[in-house]
């Protein structure tokens, strides 16, 4: 971080205890080493269960391996969580999954994008919110992507269910903010991790040309933690999509069409 960043972040983290889904890989194992940097004590959680060992491992850290997603595996989580921890403070509801597909992409794979990508943080809330409303704080951080604001070409379960994640982040944050719950959204474009890898010809044109590295994404979370921010856009261009969605959504699906026909003319020339 620079030493503007530094400064927003301050000891902001420090001491608090935080959980990671999805904290093997990618931007997980990234906001994993971001907040024990800042200090906080943290919960390194993956279904790769030698994954979230070795972080674990290296940044000082407390790995608890399993489902996240499923109503016994965040049971499990989160008990295990508050045993190690005391209190959880920050859960950072990260872990996710990209399918490719329309509404011809199969049914368990629709199911998987809805368990994972938007009733994990349902079953996760549904536990935390308790504690939290007693003590008066709490943060929630959802890893959403920019296809919950915008969406994903070639990937309809993805695209559906994260603005079906982003779409309970605001509530989450609507109905609990005067009561001390922070909750907040973030949304990168193309980031370099495994999944990216796997979004195929669409994920290329797309998101490829624009990716960074995940120590970007978790060190804009951070600050963007810090400073309160419900939408956290470690792509700023983002919010001009955004905007032109809202504003001109007629225009931004013709371009949007106009992007999906330039990769239907790319796949035919191979």
């Amino acid at each position: 971080m620079t030493d503007r960043q530094d400064a927003i972040v301050g000891d902001a983290f420090a001491g608090v205890g935080a959980v990671v889904t999805g904290a093997g890989h990618g931007i997980g194992e990234a906001l994993a080493r971001a907040l024990a940097a800042a200090g906080a004590r943290v919960v390194v959680n993956d279904l790769d269960g030698d994954a979230a060992r070795a972080v674990a491992d290296e940044i000082g850290a407390h790995a608890v391996p399993g489902d996240a997603a499923s109503d016994d595996g965040v049971t499990e989580l989160v008990t295990a969580a508050r045993a190690h921890l005391g209190a959880v403070d920050l859960y950072c509801a990260n872990a996710g999954v990209a399918t490719t597909g329309g509404p011809d992409a199969p049914p368990e794979a629709w199911e998987q994008a809805w368990q994972v990508n938007v009733l994990s943080h349902v079953r996760a809330s549904r536990l935390l919110l308790p504690d939290w409303l007693e003590r008066g704080t709490g943060r929630f951080l959802a890893t959403v992507s920019a296809a919950g604001l915008l969406t994903m070409l070639g990937s309809a379960p993805y695209a559906v269910t994260k603005h079906g994640a982003l779409a309970f982040a605001e509530w989450l944050s609507a109905t609990y903010r005067h009561r001390g719950v922070q909750v907040h959204a973030l949304c990168p474009q193309g980031v370099r991790t495994r999944m990216l890898d796997g979004t195929g010809e669409h994920g290329q044109v797309l998101l490829a040309p624009t990716a960074i590295e995940p120590a970007e994404v978790a060190e804009r979370a951070l600050r963007g933690m810090a400073a309160g921010e419900f939408l956290i856009l470690p792509h700023p261009e983002v919010a001009e999509y955004y905007a032109a969605r809202a504003t001109t959504p007629d225009r931004w699906l013709h371009g949007m069409n106009r992007l999906q026909q330039q990769i239907e003319a790319r796949q035919e020339t191979r």
